[in-house]
């Protein structure tokens, strides 16, 4: 061991074996055969084990262009939904020696600042879900081995997809409500561009178009309480005949509808029906409690590091949609009018 020294080098190994430290990085990166004997190998090794050598793993790295780093790029975090998300991902990445860097961008849409001098230097891969995509190209994250999430899998910048079957989401809730009666509808849309929220209008529309007698309003909201609160109660106010049905794209917005109702005298399930999409906790704080669809968000995220491990090492990702759930809960029954 070099003088002084508390911890063994690949000096001292190459120095004790008596060969060049380029054939103890050779035997210990189990590069060596055809380029240093077996006998030689043997010697590196046993003098590796006599001095209690372990290697630089971080500096291994680095010359390697690994850092064993992923970046999770999401809206910013204001739901427990990319909470977990995040614990999901974060779990499958410890089980193989990954670490996970979350990249909010700010407003839940549009580019963040770069959080690193560069983004292709210091991670191996990104996550990124399809809310938060324009942020990749502020971190050239597109350039990098790449999974999206709740993306159109036709026209993914990913070299791999990984969704919830939000489609079959939908259709559950359209077919409950239709169940119970309901053929006014109004549906209360997130004002976000992105490909998810654009697959819920579309299947709503297209599930309760197929049934005669049948209509869908459509009004629009930043996903916050309080705008969906001004969207709903603006929409319910219309004159005409009311919707029976109001179909949210996320649990935010369902509240603001509650409070909507509220003002407007309008009591849920008894005037009208609601229903949510996530099924967060706040589900189940509402009075009466939501009617929504339940998002499995740490199994999704367990998704998408397994898909990003695949491209990594090169594999093929699992393919299929993440199953959903409705969940009726109260706030939902049939119209109470002809």
């Amino acid at each position: 061991m070099a003088p002084g020294s508390t911890r063994p080098t690949s000096r001292d190994v190459a120095q004790a074996a008596g060969v060049s430290q380029a054939a103890v990085s050779l035997v210990l990166g189990d590069k060596w055969r055809g380029r240093v004997s077996q006998a030689t190998a043997e010697r590196v090794r046993e003098a590796a084990r006599d001095l209690g050598y372990r290697p630089n793993l971080a500096a291994r790295n680095l010359r390697l262009g690994r850092t064993r780093t992923v970046l999770l790029v999401v809206p910013a975090l204001t739901t427990e939904f990319f909470a977990g998300v995040y614990t999901g991902a974060a779990r499958v990445a410890a089980e193989h020696g990954f670490g996970v860097v979350l990249y909010p961008s700010p407003e839940g849409i549009g580019p963040a600042r770069d959080p690193f001098a560069s983004a292709q230097a210091a991670i191996d891969g990104v996550i990124a879900s399809s809310m938060a995509a324009d942020a990749l190209t502020a971190i050239s994250g597109d350039q990098l081995p790449l999974v999206m999430l709740d993306s159109d899998p036709d026209g993914s910048l990913g070299a791999a997809t990984v969704n919830l079957d939000i489609a079959d989401g939908v259709r559950q809730v359209a077919d409950h409500l239709l169940a119970l009666g309901h053929r006014r509808f109004l549906h209360l849309a997130a004002d976000v561009a992105s490909w998810t929220f654009d697959v819920r209008a579309r299947e709503l529309a297209a599930r309760v178009g197929a049934v005669p007698g049948t209509s869908v309003r459509t009004t629009r909201a930043p996903i916050s309480i309080e705008d969906a609160r001004t969207a709903a109660e603006a929409a319910l106010s219309t004159p005409g005949p009311r919707p029976t049905a109001l179909v949210c794209d996320d649990d935010k917005l369902a509240a603001g509808t509650y409070k909507a109702a509220r003002r407007l005298g309008l009591r849920i399930p008894d005037d009208i029906s609601v229903t949510g999409l996530d099924d967060l906790a706040l589900a189940t704080a509402l009075d009466p409690e939501l009617t929504t669809v339940r998002l499995d968000a740490e199994l999704f995220g367990e998704r998408g590091m397994k898909a990003l491990l695949a491209v990594l090492e090169g594999r093929v990702p699992d393919a299929g949609d993440i199953p959903v759930e409705l969940v009726v809960r109260g706030s939902t029954a049939p119209p109470s009018g002809p």
